[in-house]
């Protein structure tokens, strides 16, 4: 068995796949520990390590309209609280490099969202607060130039990383997985991500908002894990219908224990 890296008090090893997952953005505390509660459950029956993720604040949506979160301060007092209420580690993305400070006591893995996975002072500005730094390849890049962000992380000092796939502009408002992409980026030794969700993305094609084929997630999951993914990224919400972000990217919270159940068995064979 490898181990990776720790998260918190958990230790991330190859013996099976993680697991992030929580909703895309945060809404109400009680929300969002309910939802953290549930996953938790699922996870440790199943025996698979779990990290709890919302995002205070989508800072790129497509509409100036778009509901972006409650916020630096009052998001991280509500990860705090699932933090402390449900016993999980918990992570979030910053965009800006002054966030980097801020949210280092309360985070356990600090996330670079894809469209922001080549600036330089936001990767060296999480990379310096020793965390853990997952960052996601932005929708434009080869998977080889992955390995330049990882330069940037470790000449920062940090050498626990990992590498998010999720998925390729092919075309307009259309997103296409590369399999290939996965071994090609744990070339860096790193481990690397599969999300499942923002791969089935179809960006700005609703209109005012992102739409998606929901339903090609449970596939993008498992081929990611045969290609090697050593874990899994997965948005859910109990409604997606009325998630006020990335609806149509979510998993239903009730189908995710079914999802979890045949990846671990997939994991298993691959």
């Amino acid at each position: 068995m490898k181990t990776f890296f720790t998260v918190g008090e958990m230790a991330l090893t190859d013996a099976m796949f993680f697991l992030i997952s929580g909703p895309c953005v945060i809404e109400e505390e009680s929300l969002t520990i309910e939802i953290a509660t549930e996953l938790k459950a699922i996870c440790r029956e199943l025996e698979i390590p779990f990290i709890f993720k919302a995002s205070f604040d989508k800072a790129n949506r497509s509409s100036i309209n778009s509901f972006r979160g409650p916020g630096l301060q009052a998001g991280l007092a509500i990860l705090q609280a699932v933090r402390e209420k449900v016993g999980v580690p918990v992570l979030s993305d910053i965009h800006e490099t002054v966030q980097a400070e801020a949210v280092k006591e309360v985070l356990d893995i600090i996330q670079i969202p894809a469209f922001l996975s080549r600036q330089t002072d936001l990767l060296i500005a999480a990379a310096r607060t020793g965390l853990p730094v997952n960052v996601k390849k932005s929708q434009f890049m080869a998977p080889e130039e992955m390995s330049l962000v990882v330069k940037k992380l470790e000449e920062s000092g940090n050498r626990r990383i990992l590498l998010t796939e999720r998925g390729t502009f092919f075309g307009y408002q259309n997103l296409v997985v590369d399999f290939r992409n996965i071994p090609i980026m744990k070339r860096t030794a790193y481990p690397v991500v599969i999300d499942a969700g923002h791969s089935v993305q179809r960006p700005a094609a609703a209109g005012s908002i992102s739409g998606g084929n929901p339903e090609f997630i449970p596939m993008i999951a498992a081929a990611g894990i045969v290609a090697g993914a050593n874990g899994v990224f997965l948005e859910t919400h109990p409604e997606p219908e009325k998630a006020r972000s990335d609806p149509h990217s979510s998993l239903p919270l009730k189908n995710m224990k079914t999802l979890l159940n045949r990846l671990k068995k997939v994991y298993n064979t691959a």
